[in-house]
């Protein structure tokens, strides 16, 4: 899995490619993790990752979850037909903001 974080003023997007699996999701979470307090916005740029498993889905819930309350924007952008097709069957499109 690759991450990369960048910063626009308090707006953070965070790149992430290849994929999140049970292996992977634990890095995922904590890259996420790190940054909380630091953003006002957050921005899961999935152009590149090619798969994500329930672990990675479990990681949204939890973003959201530390999220939601505060009011802070989060949104993922840029996923393939692969990514969009595994949010449609987990019915993740209905309750995460997808682009």
């Amino acid at each position: 899995m690759d991450i990369n974080k960048k910063y626009n003023d308090k707006e953070l997007t965070i790149e992430v490619g290849q994929k999140v699996d049970t292996v992977t999701a634990p890095d995922f979470q904590n890259a996420i993790m790190d940054e909380m307090g630091k953003f006002d916005s957050l921005i899961l740029d999935f152009e590149n990752l090619e798969y994500i498993s329930s672990a990675g889905l479990r990681v949204l819930v939890i973003t959201q979850k530390k999220l939601k309350p505060e009011g802070i924007p989060f949104v993922i952008k840029n996923t393939n037909d692969t990514i969009k097709e595994i949010f449609t069957m987990s019915g993740f499109d209905k309750i995460l903001d997808i682009e």
